[in-house]
């Protein structure tokens, strides 16, 4: 059985607040249907990257979105002008995600500033996770999460861009299936499934930044393990490092450039349009 819960309660988030001693209390106080209370080992806390985010300092002054969106972008994949609103800009950022706008925030902030993603997500999930195991007698898996498009998809969707203690892809290789043919192909994004299902029931913005997941301790490990930041698919295996437009262009550029080059060569040359 799995269950999901995201509890009222979460004080407002500063900077330089201790987010582990802000959490605890909030935390011990939920009540499951069992008539058990507050977390226990094998639980997931998913919590928003938004409040973590305050609670690490990342809000910054900021003339312009754009101006913050450039700060954090390592490669910029698609540009497309709008007519209703700001360009869409997708980019990698400096925690190695492609994602719109470089998941610069501005919602919900004071005019002139803007909400940077943590600096290292990991290391945030990690420290929250020893501060919560320090005052609640329990160690869970820590996933702190934000919302992004999708490639083919409408909408957004909460993804894990942060984990400690929590088997983040799931390899399903070698197991068999209901026929009994071993998987040849199967890993489970586990962690964006769980992000996924505790955003159904918090809310960064509607005082319930916080969920708790229980009924997945398999997926739960005692030692930190590595991280979030491998299921970003960049490099050699990212098949759309680009959008259709900006790689016509490139290639389009690097024809003309070649043909242009063997045209020196020849009588009379090439011409182009």
């Amino acid at each position: 059985m799995l269950l999901v819960t995201a509890p009222d309660g979460v004080p407002t988030v500063t900077s330089g607040v201790d987010l582990g001693a802000l959490l605890t209390p909030v935390l011990a106080a939920i009540a499951w249907p069992d008539g058990s209370t507050g977390v226990a080992d094998g639980d997931v806390v998913v919590v928003a990257s938004k409040i973590v985010s305050k609670a690490e300092g990342r809000l910054v002054p900021a003339t312009s979105r754009q101006e913050a969106i450039d700060s954090e972008t390592v490669r910029v994949v698609a540009t497309r002008e709008r007519t209703d609103g700001p360009d869409l800009r997708i980019v990698e950022n400096r925690q190695g995600i492609v994602m719109a706008a470089a998941g610069v925030d501005v919602s919900n902030t004071l005019a002139g500033t803007a909400l940077l993603l943590p600096e290292d997500p990991d290391a945030s999930a990690r420290s929250l996770r020893r501060g919560l195991a320090a005052r609640l007698g329990a160690r869970p898996a820590v996933l702190v999460t934000d919302s992004t498009g999708r490639p083919w998809r409408e909408g957004i969707a909460d993804i894990g861009i942060g984990a400690a203690g929590l088997v983040v892809l799931d390899d399903r290789r070698g197991r068999p299936d209901d026929a009994g043919r071993p998987l040849e192909a199967t890993i489970v994004a586990a962690a964006d499934e769980i992000a996924a299902a505790a955003d159904l029931v918090k809310h960064a913005h509607g005082g319930r930044p916080v969920a708790v997941v229980r009924g997945l301790a398999h997926l739960v490990t005692a030692d930190d393990g590595p991280g979030a930041r491998g299921l970003n698919r960049t490099g050699a295996d990212d098949l759309f490092a680009q959008g259709a437009r900006e790689a016509y262009d490139e290639g389009y550029a690097a024809g003309y450039e070649e043909a242009s080059h063997e045209g020196r060569d020849r009588p009379g040359g090439y011409e182009f349009p």
